[in-house]
C-alpha cells in the first residue's frame, strides 16, 4: 500500500467555517453569509446606543434566517446601552422565542419584544449597569476574571438585593453573574467575565483588509473593546458599513477598528444604516460642521420648564455636567436660553463632551461637540468622580431617598448608565413632576397653581426597585436634591427633607396629602425663587458669572492657597 503523506487530505487541519468563508470570498461578504457563521448557543455582543451604531442590516438578516430555518437558536445577547426604537428596530429583531435564550444588558425599555419574552419567563435575563458592560468587554479582551467596581452597591444590582435578575426563571435557574467581594477592607462587586463568540459592530468605511473608519457615525462607543473581546475569545467580528474603500486609502489615524480584529464586513442598504433611528444623517452629529445654537427655541412655560429652571440654579461656571434622558434634557434648553451653556461642559455617557446633548431617538448623540471619546473612557471618567453635577429623572422616590427608574409594575426598562452616574457624581439632582398621569399646572402672577392633580403618586413609602440608594449616598455624604415643579427635597441622614415650596402652593393640600410618608422638616421650608415662575430670562448668566474664583475651588485647594498666602 502507498504510504500516507503527512500533507495528505486526511492529515490536513479542517478549516473552520469562518476561515473557509474568508478563503473563498475574502472579508467583504453578504449579510446572509456573515450571519450563517453564528452557531446555536453563541454569546453575541451587539453594539449601539438607541439606533446610533446599531448594525440594523445584520440584525434583520438574523431575524430572517431564524424565521425561515429556525436557526440560530438559544443565543445569549450581551449589550451595554439600550438598542431599539420601542417598536420593531434594533434588538426587537431578536425578540423571538427560541432565537434568544439569555439577555444581559444595561437597558431593555427600547426592546418590548425582548421584554415580552422576559416577562413570560421564556428567557434568562439580567440587568447590569451600562458602564459596567462597557468595561466588561474591555476586561474580557484583557483576559481578566471580570470587572471589579463599587457601582451597583446598595441597588437592585447588589446580589444581597436582586443581583440584577429580571424574572423568576433567572432567579431559580440562572447563574449568579455578580459576586460581592471585599478588597482592602472595602466592599466591591465582581461582575464575572465570560467568552464572547460573535460581535456585531458598525462603522462607516471599510477596506478589503477589514480596517474600519467611523467618520459618519454619531458615536464610536465600545467598538474597539468589543472587537478585541471577541478576537481574544476566539470569536468572530462582523462589522456593518455603508461603503468600501480601496486598500491603502484609509487614513490610519481614522481607523477605529483595525483589520486584524475583523473577520467579515457587510455593506448595508442605506435604509438600514441611518445615523440614528430619528435621522438618516446630520453632519453636526458626526462633528463635520457646527450649527448656530441660537436656532434652538426656548421652552414654553410648563411644569417641565419650572423644574428645569429650578435645577439650573445648581449650575456653577466651569461645571462638567451629565444630563439624563427625558426631563433632565430641559436643563440644557434653559442653560441655552439663559446664555450660560458656553460656561458649562455638557456631556452624555456614550462619549459626548461639550455642545448640546440631543434628545428623543437622537439621545446619546450631541450637536456641536468639543470632543467625542469611546464610551468605556467616558465611564472611567464618570466612575472616578469626574462629573461635577448630574441631572437624572425619578419615577419613584421613597422616605429614605431611594429612587426607582428601572421597574414599573410588570414592566422594566433597566438602569442604563443611571447607576454609574448617580453613585459617583459630586452633586446629584433628580428632576421630575411631583405626581404623574394627567398633571396640569398654571403659572400666574409669579405663582403656581395646580389645575389637575396627577393620578399617580411618585413619593411612595418604598420604591418598587432600588435603582439609587439614598442610604448609600447619605453615608458617602453625597449632596442630593429632588426637584419638582412645586417643591424641592434634599437628602439628609434621616431621609428625605423638604426644603422649598413654590409660591402659591399649600403645604398640606398640595404636597403632604399626596405623599405616602411625611418628609423630614427641620425648619419651615423656604420659597422657591420667584424668577422661576415669570416669563423671560431669569438673569442666570449674571448670577453664574458673579461666582468668585475661590467659590469654584475644592476645599483642599482653598486650604493650600491660604497656607501659601501666609
Amino acid at each position: 500500500m502507498p504510504q500516507t503523506s503527512p500533507t495528505s487530505e486526511k492529515s490536513r487541519p479542517v478549516l473552520s467555517p469562518a476561515a473557509a468563508l474568508k478563503k473563498e470570498k475574502g472579508k467583504i461578504v453578504s449579510a446572509e453569509d456573515a450571519v450563517s457563521m453564528i452557531r446555536d448557543g453563541d454569546t453575541i455582543g451587539t453594539e449601539g446606543f438607541l439606533g446610533a451604531g446599531f448594525a440594523e442590516e445584520i440584525a434583520i438578516r438574523i431575524e430572517d434566517q431564524f424565521l425561515s430555518t429556525g436557526r440560530p437558536r438559544d443565543l445569549t445577547i450581551v449589550y451595554a446601552a439600550g438598542q431599539g426604537d420601542g417598536k420593531d428596530r434594533g434588538l426587537n429583531h431578536l425578540g423571538h422565542e427560541g432565537l434568544v435564550g439569555r439577555v444581559i444588558g444595561g437597558h431593555i425599555g427600547l426592546a418590548p419584544k425582548l421584554q415580552t419574552l422576559i416577562r413570560a419567563n421564556k428567557v434568562l435575563a439580567y440587568n447590569l449597569p451600562q458602564g459596567i458592560v462597557t468595561h466588561l468587554f474591555r476586561d474580557i479582551a484583557a483576559g481578566k476574571p471580570g470587572t471589579i467596581s463599587s457601582v451597583g452597591l446598595g441597588t437592585f444590582i447588589d446580589p444581597r438585593e436582586e443581583g440584577g435578575k429580571l424574572n423568576e426563571l433567572t432567579v431559580t435557574r440562572g447563574e449568579d453573574l455578580i459576586e460581592l467581594i471585599t478588597l482592602r477592607g472595602k466592599e466591591y462587586l465582581l461582575y464575572k467575565a465570560f467568552p464572547i463568540d460573535v460581535v456585531l459592530l458598525r462603522g462607516t468605511t471599510a477596506d478589503p483588509d477589514g480596517n474600519i473608519t467611523m467618520e459618519r457615525e454619531a458615536l464610536t462607543l465600545e467598538n474597539l473593546s468589543m472587537a478585541m473581546a471577541a478576537r481574544n475569545s476566539n470569536g468572530i467580528v462582523i462589522v456593518q458599513v455603508e461603503r468600501i474603500a480601496e486598500r491603502g486609502n484609509l487614513n490610519a489615524r481614522e481607523v477605529k477598528i483595525p483589520g486584524i480584529l475583523v473577520d467579515f464586513v457587510v455593506v448595508a442598504k442605506p435604509e438600514n444604516h441611518w445615523q440614528t433611528f430619528a435621522e438618516t444623517y446630520n453632519p453636526s452629529y458626526s462633528c463635520e460642521i457646527k450649527v448656530p445654537m441660537a436656532s434652538i427655541p426656548p421652552m414654553e412655560m410648563s411644569a417641565r420648564k419650572i423644574i428645569a429652571r429650578r435645577a439650573a440654579f445648581e449650575l456653577k461656571p466651569g461645571a462638567i455636567v451629565n444630563l439624563g434622558i427625558g426631563m433632565p434634557e430641559g436643563v440644557a434648553l434653559v442653560a441655552n436660553e439663559e446664555k450660560v451653556i458656553d460656561y458649562l461642559t455638557l456631556t452624555a455617557e456614550p462619549g459626548v463632551i461639550g455642545g448640546m446633548p440631543n434628545s428623543g431617538y437622537n439621545f446619546g448623540t450631541g450637536t456641536n461637540m468639543d470632543c467625542l471619546i469611546d464610551q468605556p473612557y467616558q465611564f472611567d471618567f464618570y466612575d472616578g468622580g469626574g462629573l461635577d453635577i448630574a441631572y437624572l429623572g425619578a419615577a419613584e422616590i421613597d422616605r429614605e431617598g431611594n429612587v426607582n427608574v428601572s421597574k414599573f409594575g410588570p414592566r422594566f426598562v433597566g438602569p442604563g448608565g443611571f447607576i454609574n452616574i448617580s453613585q459617583n457624581a459630586k452633586n446629584l439632582v433628580f428632576v421630575g413632576t411631583f405626581t404623574a398621569g394627567g398633571l396640569e399646572v398654571e403659572v400666574a402672577d409669579s405663582k403656581l397653581r395646580i389645575l389637575q392633580e396627577g393620578k399617580e403618586a411618585k413619593f411612595v413609602d418604598r420604591v418598587l426597585q432600588k435603582t439609587f440608594s439614598g442610604r448609600h449616598a447619605a453615608k458617602a455624604n453625597q449632596p442630593v436634591l429632588y426637584v419638582t415643579e412645586r417643591c424641592v427635597f434634599s437628602l439628609c441622614a434621616e431621609g428625605l427633607e423638604l426644603i422649598e415650596i413654590a409660591p402659591g402652593i399649600d403645604l398640606e393640600k398640595d404636597i403632604l396629602s399626596h405623599m405616602d410618608f411625611k418628609p423630614v422638616m427641620k425648619s419651615p421650608p423656604g420659597l422657591m425663587d420667584a424668577r422661576i415662575f415669570t416669563e423671560g430670562p431669569m438673569g442666570l448668566r449674571d448670577e453664574l458669572l458673579n461666582h468668585s474664583f475661590e467659590d469654584l475651588l475644592p476645599d483642599s485647594r482653598e486650604e493650600n492657597i491660604s497656607i501659601v498666602s501666609r
